[in-house]
């Protein structure tokens, strides 16, 4: 969803995230690195996290008497305010939300990036990420016909343990989210204040889950439904995302589960799941490719019988066949015009 790979890291900011016995430090400067070989690293560094994610996220705020404190400081950001002021505001708001909460010491980073690609075009964007952990590397230097080695610690492979990827847009902001530590809500919910958004990339992955879980636990629940016609469903289901450019609710219950009862009971799920789950799906949305890629991974398609076979269907649902012979033993025939 995020390509980073012609992104510029523009300028960034860290500073110390104490605990109660480690004071936090505060940079006064901001650092403004422009070598290619330097950029490829920090690219790596903050954007590479971010380039399978298909689920999109918003700031949450209720108008200005209870304004959101990040997104009105990574606003500042994007039009121009001082990184290193906005930066130092925003560890003290991550500080004060995490206090009581088990947050261990760190690196914070504000940055600010310019030409990073979504959805085919190039944004601003202001980055925050919290590293934890630093890895252990060897540097070596040539003095005086000597070759000297020493171990140092600082950030290079490791992803942050918590991150925010903000992304201005004309329509308006799109949040990127990592959370290594799930347990922890002051990320989140306090300090980011953040929501699902109500968009295409959401609204195919709602639907996608929506669907799947209706195939896989409530359609066997309501019918005499044989694994094999579960898998084909899960594949027409599939299909239909990927062979169609927007979603329509009717055209692709009929076109996957194609009897009436079927649907029927497609249409009850799909009211009970968002009531249940608190979502609001749409019967009509711009399908997002990346979102397919991503759900379509989750989507088996492989019939496991006993611990002896495992059959991958993939297509025909017609050249397969179930049966029991005269002994009581259970099959599946299939039928196939060429080996690869």
């Amino acid at each position: 969803m995020v390509n980073g790979k012609e992104g510029l890291v523009e300028e960034f900011v860290l500073h110390r995230i104490g605990t109660d016995e480690e004071s936090s430090v505060f940079s006064d400067f901001s650092a403004v690195i422009k070598g290619e070989e330097e950029q490829q690293f920090l690219r790596r560094l903050f954007l590479r996290p971010f380039a399978n994610m298909a689920f999109t996220s918003e700031f949450a705020s209720d108008g200005k008497k209870d304004a959101n404190v990040l997104q009105m400081h990574c606003a500042a950001i994007h039009k121009g305010d001082g990184v290193v002021e906005r930066s130092e505001a925003i560890a003290k708001h991550l500080l004060a939300v995490a206090e009581g909460h088990d947050m261990p010491p760190g690196e914070l980073i504000v940055a600010r990036f310019s030409d990073v690609e979504m959805g085919g075009a190039a944004h601003d964007a202001v980055g925050i990420f919290k590293f934890d952990d630093k890895e252990v590397f060897l540097e070596s230097r040539v003095e005086k016909q000597n070759v000297l080695l020493r171990m140092k610690r600082g950030l290079g492979n490791n992803k942050p343990k918590k991150a925010c990827l903000v992304l201005y847009t004309p329509k308006g902001h799109t949040l990127f989210l990592i959370d290594d530590q799930g347990s922890t809500d002051y990320w989140q919910q306090d300090f980011i204040r953040a929501r699902p958004k109500k968009d295409h990339v959401n609204s195919t992955n709602d639907v996608m889950q929506l669907t799947k879980t209706f195939i896989t636990e409530q359609l066997p629940q309501d019918f005499v439904v044989e694994k094999a016609d579960q898998i084909d469903l899960l594949n027409r289901s599939v299909e239909y995302f990927k062979s169609h450019e927007a979603f329509d609710k009717k055209e692709f219950a009929n076109e996957v589960f194609q009897q009436e009862n079927t649907i029927r009971s497609f249409n009850q799920f799909s009211d009970r799941f968002q009531e249940e789950k608190d979502v609001q799906l749409q019967d009509n949305f711009e399908i997002s490719a990346q979102a397919v890629k991503r759900q379509s991974r989750v989507f088996k398609s492989v019939l496991k019988l006993d611990k002896n076979f495992h059959i991958y269907i993939h297509g025909d649902r017609n050249k397969i066949e179930q049966g029991v012979d005269e002994k009581g033993r259970k099959y599946y025939k299939i039928y196939y015009e060429q080996e690869a």
